[in-house]
């Protein structure tokens, strides 16, 4: 009863959302039998906002591209010249909607940026039409529009019906309540989002984290995530770190400019190097070790759950120390993992009982390793990576799909310097990744913090890094990602 309470008032706000949404859709689409969306922003943008009354709409203009300073400036510029330098530097803070082309061709937009403009629920209308017949459409930028988080539900419908659409920016938006977890949830196709700017604090960080990774879902579209200059303490970044135990996905983070000490930098480094699982998730990794056994690797938790209530007579042939955790206490968690390894040498004990149990129609193990292996998009679960025992737990060996994580202009000390230096000589004492494509953090930036200059593991970090960084950038270069990050 309580989780349909919790449920019910979101389900009312986004019925209503919805409900303002068609009728600003309805304003928007006054004769919308005589006029059907071209594919050209330009024309159907400020048609529709015309046609629904929408008055005050900055035109949709071409982006122009980046000027770079040329190597030699006039001595004494014009007045023309000076005003016009002037224009272009401000220009940017000025409202408008501008957008970028893949070609020459009109219909070819690729990006789209409103800047400086509120966008209310009939311009969301307008816009919930033009947008999906952008058929190239693969960024949206939003930077302090006035999003608020009766709007984000309907965004978020919105993003879902452009096909091609890979990454959102919303800078500058920051909402009373937290929401912008909606924007990360199972079935998010965005892989870069950036929420800087945001007034992000830690009940905030502590849903996003959940949208990262939880035991029962885990956000695998996700490549880049962008939390700068914001309110995450090390509280905040505890949850950030939880969520990184079981997500495989995420390749770049960060988090400059919040407020996280060396608490929550001993947490992020914590999951970068081997952790002990808890009691919650052994139970959670049996389950997943025999459904693999029996055939259901691609079960989900539920039908897993329906399968762990028959009767067992079954099971215990084919898997004798894989009951589910309902049977087994705490202590035969140290007996499965040797288990484990010995299936691991010799994989075909599992198949003589299951061919004897097995209805016929189900592939063999072998069959399903080979497929699996071939098939990406299908990663398996990281509760099922090759685990060892330690004392009386169950220890992984980490997060190794993070590249990149960028803490500058936080509070860091040499003690959570210290935590990171361990991690990242414990990834590269391990030369060969147990996960294909996980190599480890190979960039980590920690400048601006309270670290001495002259401190020796710093002097070790930046020793390390170079080797382990494909694409070392220089310092100049370097500065400018941390500014901008």
């Amino acid at each position: 009863m309580r989780r349909r309470g919790e449920r019910a008032p979101r389900e009312k706000v986004a019925a209503a959302v919805e409900e303002e949404m068609k009728s600003a859709g309805r304003k928007a689409e006054q004769g919308a039998e005589e006029y059907q969306c071209t594919g050209l922003l330009e024309q159907d943008f400020p048609e529709l906002c015309a046609r629904a009354g929408i008055a005050g709409v900055p035109k949709v203009t071409l982006r122009p591209a980046p000027s770079f300073p040329a190597d030699e400036e006039p001595a004494e510029p014009t007045l023309t010249e000076t005003l016009a330098r002037i224009e272009r530097k401000y220009s940017y803070f000025q409202p408008c909607i501008q957008v970028e082309r893949e070609h020459e061709d009109p219909r070819s937009v690729r990006a789209v940026f409103l800047r400086g403009w509120k966008i209310e629920e009939d311009v969301l209308g307008v816009l919930s039409q033009c947008l999906p017949t952008l058929a190239s459409l693969q960024a949206v930028h939003l930077w302090k529009v006035g999003l608020t988080e009766r709007l984000l539900p309907a965004l978020v419908a919105l993003l879902a019906r452009c096909p091609r659409l890979r990454m959102l920016s919303l800078e500058g938006n920051p909402l009373p309540e937290p929401a912008f977890h909606m924007l990360m949830g199972s079935d998010s196709t965005l892989a870069h989002l950036s929420l800087r700017n945001n007034g992000i604090g830690d009940e905030a960080a502590r849903l996003i984290g959940q949208s990262l990774s939880t035991l029962s879902s885990s956000n695998r579209s996700l490549v880049s995530l962008v939390l700068s200059f914001n309110r995450i303490s090390d509280l905040g970044a505890g949850y950030i770190a939880q969520g990184l135990r079981l997500n495989r996905s995420l390749l770049s983070l960060s988090l400059a400019n919040n407020d996280i000490g060396d608490a929550g930098a001993i947490r992020l480094a914590e999951v970068l190097g081997p952790f002990a699982l808890t009691h919650a998730e052994v139970v959670e990794r049996r389950r997943l070790l025999l459904a693999e056994a029996l055939g259901w690797s691609h079960a989900t938790p539920k039908e897993m759950e329906g399968h762990s209530e028959r009767p067992s007579s079954r099971r215990s042939s084919a898997v004798p120390d894989k009951l589910p955790p309902a049977k087994h206490g705490k202590t035969p968690a140290k007996k499965r993992e040797p288990l484990r390894k010995e299936e691991a040498r010799q994989p075909k004990k599992l198949l003589e009982p299951r061919a004897a149990h097995g209805r016929d129609a189900k592939p063999s193990s072998q069959e399903k390793l080979s497929s699996e292996a071939l098939d990406p998009a299908e990663p398996s679960h990281p509760l099922l990576e090759e685990a060892r025992q330690h004392r009386d737990s169950v220890v992984l060996p980490g997060n190794r799909a993070l590249l990149n994580l960028n803490l500058t202009h936080n509070h860091i000390t040499e003690r959570g310097l210290g935590a990171f230096l361990a991690a990242l000589e414990g990834q590269q004492r391990e030369k060969k990744p147990k996960v294909p494509g996980q190599q480890g953090l190979l960039r980590l930036s920690l400048e601006k913090n309270r670290i001495p200059p002259t401190s020796p593991a710093f002097a070790r970090l930046r020793e390390l890094l170079p080797l382990r960084d494909p694409l070392p950038k220089a310092q100049g270069q370097q500065e400018e990602q941390e500014l901008g990050s």
